[in-house]
């Protein structure tokens, strides 16, 4: 298993919105590299949701419950979706500024490549950012 972290605008869409729904497409990524982790993403994988925009914070835990497929948005066959179902939201959102506080956390894309959507976070990244929810 591997982890990730998705980010979406929460007017665009929300970790209470992935609630509510019980699952969502993620779709309408156009970036390459982002669509290149789109690809390697595997069923049971666990993705770290992230509010960007106003919020800039990590905000619950998701779950890839379908593979890479045809983003359904478009008729170009270059751009990938992939299917989430919302696990658990954290007992309390991490923001960027807290992540960027971790010397652990300093190389991570979130920091590095900020426009980035979608990005591999190693074990050690992932536990961390969990970590800080629980302090």
């Amino acid at each position: 298993m591997r982890n990730w972290l998705a980010k979406s605008e929460p007017s665009t869409y929300s970790w209470e919105r992935l609630v509510a729904d019980g699952k969502t497409v993620w779709d309408g990524v156009r970036n390459a590299q982002a669509r290149n982790n789109l690809a390697a993403m595997s069923t049971g994988d666990l993705v770290l949701f992230y509010h960007s925009g106003d919020s800039k914070a990590v905000v619950g835990i998701a779950k890839v419950v379908r593979c890479a497929y045809q983003d359904p948005t478009t008729t170009d066959p270059r751009w990938l979706a992939v299917d989430l179902l919302p696990v658990t939201a954290l007992k309390r959102p991490v923001t960027l500024s807290a992540i960027k506080a971790r010397p652990s956390l300093h190389t991570i894309a979130l920091v590095r490549q900020s426009r980035l959507s979608v990005m591999e976070l190693t074990d050690d990244e992932f536990r961390a950012i969990l970590a800080i929810a629980e302090d």
